[in-house]
């Protein structure tokens, strides 16, 4: 039930993990974060507040952000009671850290997160509430020791919460950042979860929070070692035509750009995931045998990461 549930507490503790993730941010990159607080005007379709955090141009971040918004609205957008229809239109409210760095350094992974809960509140039936969220990594050169780390963090932050979590969630993840029309995965995966609530209010949110918490010491340690990786021309073009997928996947399918543009929420906020240079080839495929082949055969294609790492 949805009065079971602290919101207090976890509006609290969404804040706090914005604020040490752009900490630990903060200490990779030299240019400094703008903070743009924001609160949604009396009339608007939704009522709430946030704030954005972005780095553009950085040293190491070109472009990235982090983001904390809690809003209420009257209709649930359809884009969220696909799955649900029967809570279609009904009074809802949602809170969430969300999270995408495009990195300067082509040897360096994009990567996102996203912690998040929605509750709802139809006139006709009890309240119900969700959380959801996961990260995943999007390498340009991949490298197998940091899909391990990362892979290797997902686990050990959900295997407290039961060891069927991570396969669970490691398996939808490869099923959700996949481009149906390219039929190619976006990156080498991670978690990702949706309508979660079994672990009951508490346990469910607890959960979802380590998952958060897991966030930066999965992703700074593989920033770190790559970072300062020489690179050329050909890398960065690479780059900008790979984050092509990533801007092709969350126009088309993401859910949360999806229900954040139907419902009204703030644009500049939403399409912070958006990378900063992006290129589209016609009809282009890596040399065979080359860095950038290496990406498609050896790193794209469903792979249990973990497993392959102990043989």
């Amino acid at each position: 039930m949805i009065d079971s549930l602290d919101i207090v507490t976890i509006r609290a503790e969404l804040l706090a993990l914005q604020a040490s993730i752009l900490d630990g941010l903060q200490a990779l990159e030299p240019k400094r974060f703008a903070r743009d607080a924001w609160t949604r005007a009396p009339d608007s379709p939704l009522q709430g507040d946030g704030a954005s955090c972005l780095v553009e141009g950085g040293e190491v971040f070109e472009r990235g952000g982090c983001n904390f918004s809690h809003v209420k609205g009257k209709n649930l957008p359809a884009t969220a009671s696909a799955r649900h229809p029967q809570l279609a239109g009904s009074p809802f409210e949602a809170m969430g850290v969300s999270l995408v760095m495009h990195p300067r350094n082509p040897f360096v992974p994009t990567v996102h997160l996203n912690v998040r809960l929605l509750m709802v509140k139809p006139m006709d039936a009890a309240p119900t509430f969700w959380f959801g969220g996961g990260m995943d990594l999007t390498p340009y050169y991949g490298n197998h020791s940091d899909v391990v780390h990362f892979h290797q963090s997902c686990k050990t932050a959900l295997d407290p919460h039961g060891t069927d979590k991570y396969p669970r969630f490691k398996a939808a993840c490869d099923d959700y950042f996949y481009l149906k029309h390219r039929q190619e995965a976006r990156g080498v995966g991670g978690i990702f979860f949706d309508d979660f609530s079994e672990l009951g209010p508490q346990g469910s949110w607890e959960m979802t929070r380590a998952a958060g918490q897991a966030f930066l010491p999965a992703y700074a340690t593989i920033v770190e070692q790559r970072m300062n990786q020489p690179y050329g021309e050909r890398e960065r073009d690479f780059q900008a035509y790979r984050r092509g997928r990533y801007v092709e996947f969350n126009l088309v399918y993401d859910r949360g750009t999806l229900f954040g543009l139907h419902g009204g929420g703030r644009t500049e906020s939403i399409l912070m995931s958006m990378p900063p240079v992006v290129h589209w080839k016609y009809d282009w495929a890596p040399e065979a045998g080359s860095p950038e082949a290496a990406l498609y055969t050896d790193f794209l294609p469903r792979k249990d990461w973990l497993n392959l790492a102990r043989q």
